[in-house]
């Protein structure tokens, strides 16, 4: 589980990773639907949990559906999905991806922009 930083001793928010089949991790938050909220749980995951390296790429497999608040990642590249590099953080489009280290990187970011 990652946390994210908060005022006080509360955390901003809480993930939960669920290893699904065929290597793909389903992330949930509680407190946050943040689009970083997700990639800090996958990339926190991906580097204490699997010991992956910092530069290990992740990619979203399945993306943010509003009724379950879920988002599933993967460690390859989604079969004939654009795995171009954009410019915002999106848990909406199959194949965005960024590195393990950047995504647990969101966990220690303090200004976070909660829009979604």
């Amino acid at each position: 589980m990652a946390v994210g930083f908060g005022v006080a001793i509360n955390p901003a928010f809480r993930t939960k990773v669920t290893p699904l089949e065929n290597g793909t991790y389903r992330v949930a938050t509680s407190g946050s639907s943040a689009p970083v909220a997700y990639w800090c749980g996958i990339g926190d995951f991906a580097i204490r949990t699997l010991r992956t390296s910092a530069t290990q790429r992740i990619y979203i497999a399945s993306p943010y559906q509003k009724g379950v608040r879920t988002v599933d990642f993967s460690l390859t590249p989604p079969e004939g999905a654009d795995t171009s590099p954009g410019y915002s953080v999106t848990v909406k489009r199959v194949g965005a991806n960024m590195t393990a280290g950047k995504a647990q990187g969101y966990c220690y970011d303090t200004f976070m922009d909660f829009s979604f």
